[in-house]
């Protein structure tokens, strides 16, 4: 990969790349375009996973958790590392053109990326798994563990970083004129290791979870067809978007990492055979990478309804809420505009309006309130409650034939 680059191959070792990004580049434009074009990924993908985020987080809060929503927040979780960790580091490198992060950075950068890849993969995966389960349930709900889920992202986890440790054995910081580059030296003693594990890492962790991820969406496809006499508009169109949006994310993913696994894979076992990737290829494959944890909650808030409705669910809270506060804020203010006044002619009792003087908060009388009290009251009225000031039984007239049944 140092076609285009000031930087000649040592000869004493059995492997040598570039770790963190490609460094040395000739050229302006890579230095000033390629920056731009990954914080403009940065920004998109961080606002849209973000609002799949809360709107899935509002649903679990609300007692709508599902299987499904609890494997996609973990992807769009993963996502926002990429964008937010990743692809940063990648600017920074091709526009300083050298490695300018430090020691630790270097040796984690690669580390760290690929384990965010590998657990991507592996969740779709687990999220096929888990819509085949739905799909193929007989019952309207499915039981649903939220500490298996839980053992499951965690599982997924720890063998994404497990599996990508050896990248970070023979990465390190070098020294090269004046400045300082990250890259990666495998000496001869160790080729044999890491050739091996160039072919198996690939496999286990893309093409062995694509291959599961075809089966169960195939066997999905095949269960959600209606079957025997089964009215074919008796299919839930929710599940069917629910769907196509799984389908269309995995396809994503697949498509738009490939390159970025054919260039690590073909720097590496090609490189004994001095045929590497042109530089230029293996810069279209990160950014296509880092482009494909932009497009995915893309898909998502446009395809899958029920994060639609969690968002406009979360605004709506938010507004009334909002709302709420402004009213009772500004309830003091109705109050000297004279409805404390009219408040009176309800929570006084009816004896006392005839003789009361009711009076505004000012202290001045007030002569509607008065008159709208003297014809509210009527003779028998007056009488009934008279008699009854200090009775707590809103309806005596019931217990009195209660009681009068009884003594018959």
């Amino acid at each position: 990969m140092t076609g285009n680059m000031d930087f000649d191959r040592p000869r004493n070792v059995s492997f040598f790349d570039f770790a963190g990004g490609v460094q040395l580049l000739r050229g302006e434009n890579a230095r000033s375009v390629l920056p731009v074009i990954l914080i403009v990924i940065c920004w998109t993908g961080v606002i849209g996973n973000l609002l799949v985020l809360l709107s899935l987080i509002h649903d679990l809060r609300n007692g709508r958790a599902s299987e499904v929503k609890a494997l996609l927040a973990g992807l769009c979780s993963t996502d926002l590392l990429i964008v937010l960790l990743c692809a940063p580091v990648r600017a920074v490198t091709y526009y300083r053109q050298t490695w300018t992060l430090g020691s630790l950075l270097c040796q984690t950068a690669d580390w760290f990326q690929h384990s965010c890849l590998v657990a991507k993969t592996f969740t779709l995966a687990a999220t096929t798994r888990a819509r085949r389960s739905f799909v193929s349930s007989s019952s309207d709900s499915i039981y649903f563990s939220p500490m298996q889920l839980y053992g499951v992202l965690v599982f997924i986890w720890i063998a994404s970083l497990v599996s990508s440790t050896p990248l970070t054995m023979f990465t390190s910081l070098q020294p090269h004129h004046d400045i300082k580059l990250c890259v990666t030296e495998i000496p001869f003693c160790a080729s044999g290791f890491m050739d091996v594990f160039y072919k198996i890492y690939p496999t286990l962790t893309y093409v062995v979870p694509i291959l599961f991820t075809v089966v169960h969406y195939t066997k999905t496809l095949r269960d959600a067809k209606p079957k025997g006499d089964l009215d074919v508009t008796s299919a839930q169109p929710q599940n069917r978007g629910a769907a196509a949006v799984w389908l269309s994310v995995s396809g994503a993913n697949t498509l738009m990492l490939l390159p970025e696994w054919s260039s690590w894979t073909w720097a590496r076992l090609g490189y004994s055979y001095n045929y590497t990737p042109p530089v230029g290829f293996v810069i279209f494959s990160q950014v296509l990478m880092y482009s494909c944890s932009s497009l995915s909650p893309i898909i998502v808030l446009t395809g899958y309804e029920d994060v639609r409705h969690g968002l406009n669910s979360l605004w709506l809270f938010r507004t009334c809420r909002g709302s709420k506060r402004t009213s009772v804020s500004a309830s003091p203010t109705t109050e000297e505009n004279g409805e404390e006044g009219r408040r009176a002619t309800v929570i006084y009792p009816l004896v006392d309006l005839k003789h009361a003087s009711l009076e505004t908060p000012e202290g001045r009388r007030n002569p509607r309130t008065d008159d709208t009290a003297a014809r509210k009251i009527f003779p028998d009225l007056e009488h009934f409650w008279t008699e009854r000031v200090n009775t707590h039984d809103p309806l005596p007239w019931e217990s009195q034939e209660e009681r009068s049944y009884f003594k018959s």
